[in-house]
C-alpha cells in the first residue's frame, strides 16, 4: 500500500503544479504536454482526480490515528 500513497501523493503534486501554473499563467502543462482534451490529456486529469481522493482518505486515517 504504501507504493499506491507515494504513486498518489506524485500525481497529487503533479495536480497542484499544474494548476498553479493555470492560476498564475494561464497555462495547463499537461494540455501543452499532452495536447487538449486528447484521450491521454484526460486520462491524467482522472489519475490526479483519483489520487486526490485517495489522499482524503490517507488523511482521515492518520488523523483517526
Amino acid at each position: 500500500m504504501e507504493t499506491l500513497q507515494k504513486c498518489a501523493l506524485v500525481l497529487t503534486i503533479i495536480g497542484a503544479l499544474n494548476w498553479g501554473l493555470v492560476g498564475l499563467f494561464d497555462f495547463d502543462l499537461v494540455a501543452f504536454l499532452l495536447g487538449e482534451k486528447t484521450m491521454l490529456s484526460r486520462t491524467v486529469y482522472v489519475l490526479v482526480a483519483l489520487a486526490g481522493i485517495l489522499n482524503i482518505g490517507i488523511l482521515f486515517n492518520h488523523i483517526s490515528r
